[in-house]
């Protein structure tokens, strides 16, 4: 199994502002200096944290799920990142994955924001999705999704390679989104991937990033800093992956659950 390389892309975003963002990511993506395997944008990264799904939300199909999918293609990549989306006049903070053979799959946050109203203006999935690439198993999830466990738990008969988290999570709460990617590597024996916008949102939320890769150990592997305007490219060992886990097999005494 080939190593897999991911790019994680930590910026500001422009304020409900689809065109402008979309432009700045463009760029952001043409700037990688190599090539990659997946690159990974914050969440809601056409429009920031938006609680205006009403004005702001784009039709499923829509114009930024067509841009992803021209990116990809244009890459030789995944492209994942979340967009405020309707769909059956409902509203989901929705994540997209997104092949370079112009395939996708999404996932609709499950856990909404109530501290931030999410849940008043946008309805919850019920599904998790797990994208397969290049013999890779990967977990996408949302931000808030991240203080709860259970939801992100690995399975012992079918375990994900790679879990990923796209957030706006604010800076004032940095020390929790630091702690529990940690804690995340750790119990699920898997990298995780944790991808934050940096500055001030139109709510003059301040944000400071913290954007990083962290191996089944819990261990730091990447360098982004907080408050950087970033990218950075990680190369994941399947190798070590699948030894670390024969080494220390803590799955096999997991317990089996069903969430209902």
């Amino acid at each position: 199994m080939t190593d897999l390389k991911i790019t994680t892309i930590q910026t500001h975003l422009h304020w409900e502002n689809s065109d402008e963002n979309l432009k700045h990511i463009d760029a952001k993506i043409n700037a990688i200096p190599d090539t990659t395997d997946v690159i990974v944008l914050p969440e809601m990264f056409t429009t920031g944290f938006t609680m205006n799904p009403e004005k702001l939300a784009e039709e499923h199909g829509g114009k930024s799920l067509q841009w992803m999918l021209q990116k990809a293609k244009e890459k030789i990549c995944v492209i994942i990142g979340s967009i405020s989306t309707k769909e059956n006049n409902k509203y989901y903070n929705r994540l997209y994955c997104v092949k370079p053979d112009d395939t996708y799959q999404y996932y609709d946050k499950r856990h909404l924001f109530r501290m931030g109203n999410e849940h008043q203006y946008y309805d919850a999935g019920t599904q998790k999705i797990m994208l397969e690439y290049k013999g890779w198993k990967i977990c996408p999830l949302v931000c808030y999704d991240l203080r709860f466990p259970v939801w992100s738990r690995n399975i012992k008969n079918n375990p994900y390679d790679v879990l990923i988290y796209v957030a706006n999570w604010p800076e004032v709460r940095s020390y929790p989104w630091k702690q529990l990617l940690i804690a995340r590597a750790i119990e699920n024996q898997t990298f995780v991937v944790g991808v934050n916008r940096i500055g001030q949102d139109g709510n003059a939320i301040q944000h400071s990033g913290d954007s990083c890769i962290l191996n089944p150990r819990g261990e730091l592997i990447s360098k982004t800093m907080a408050h950087e305007d970033c990218i950075e490219t990680i190369s994941l060992s399947y190798a070590y992956l699948q030894e670390f886990r024969k080494s220390f097999p803590v799955m096999l005494d997991g317990d089996d659950f069903e969430i209902v």
